[in-house]
């Protein structure tokens, strides 16, 4: 099934106010805050959302607010993903996919299964969902990587629609790319391995960045994406210590730093997760405020 992930898509965060709660005014501001500023889609309840700490009821809310923001506009990808390959399926049949043009589901944490797993968890998701799925490869965050002849096999599924590559092995990307059937979109994981990926010919990323800078990062794309890789490095090399601070003690809490000093929304997240501690703070003002 063909999707269109061409360009940037943003992985959204999930803005709280001081007391832990949903802030679904700022939620509203930092999706209206995209629309307005070049981006070609919306991934919402991803990891950067904090799905794992978000309850059932308010992940329909913050669906039901993006999706009514967005009117169709930008094309909704929509997170779900977990370990438990049996549940997981009665939740895709139960998912509402109204407005929603494809699922980002990232493969099996904790449990490293093997490949053959693997591909038996994406194919059972893949027959239940009434919408494309995006496979999403990130081992640093699952504990296992998803080979090339893994994600090629997928690959062949009618309703399997592309992948999210956050490994860092350009070799097996390679691979991929070389291999993948016409149609299948391979998107980067990683902002500050956007440009190179898209000199190996990925169709565009996923972003963190992209919260707080759509507009300067969705141009470094879109130039990579048109060849023109000058001005693509231009944006890249102004936004890549940026890029890499926000990860230096947490995503998403780096990113929500960066977005309270932009005024979008709160620094808060939820626990586990904690603020960035201070050093990392003055870094990232000290980064942001150098930023056209």
């Amino acid at each position: 099934m063909n999707l269109n992930l061409w360009g940037t898509g943003v992985a959204m965060v999930t803005p709280f106010n001081k007391d832990g709660a949903v802030d679904f005014p700022a939620l509203k501001k930092l999706t209206n805050h995209l629309i307005d500023n070049d981006i070609d889609y919306l991934v919402v309840m991803g990891t950067t959302g904090e799905s794992a700490t978000l309850s059932k009821q308010e992940k329909e809310e913050i669906h039901a607010t993006v999706k009514a923001e967005n009117q169709g506009k930008l094309t909704y990808v929509a997170g779900l993903g977990g370990n438990n390959t049996a549940e997981l399926v009665q939740e895709f049949k139960k998912f509402n996919y109204d407005g929603v043009d494809a699922i980002l589901s990232v493969s099996p944490y904790y449990n490293k299964p093997s490949q053959a797993g693997i591909i038996q968890h994406y194919t059972a998701l893949a027959d239940a969902s009434k919408k494309p799925i995006i496979l999403y490869n990130v081992p640093g965050r699952t504990g296992s990587n998803m080979t090339a002849e893994t994600t090629l096999k997928l690959a062949e599924h009618p309703n399997i629609a592309g992948m999210k590559e956050a490994s860092a092995n350009f070799e097996q990307i390679m691979e991929i790319m070389r291999n993948k059937p016409e149609g299948f979109n391979v998107v980067s994981g990683d902002d500050a391995l956007t440009l190179p990926l898209l000199g190996i010919g990925l169709d565009g990323v996923i972003s963190v960045i992209a919260n707080a800078y759509p507009k300067r990062f969705s141009e470094l794309v879109k130039e990579g994406l048109s060849g023109n890789f000058i001005a693509s490095r231009l944006c890249h090399y102004e936004l890549l210590p940026i890029m890499q601070a926000i990860f230096d003690d947490g995503n998403p809490g780096g990113i929500k730093e960066v977005l309270e000093y932009l005024g979008i929304c709160e620094k808060t997240v939820r626990l586990p997760l904690a603020n960035v501690n201070e050093q990392t703070k003055t870094k990232l003002l000290s980064l942001a405020k150098k930023i056209k």
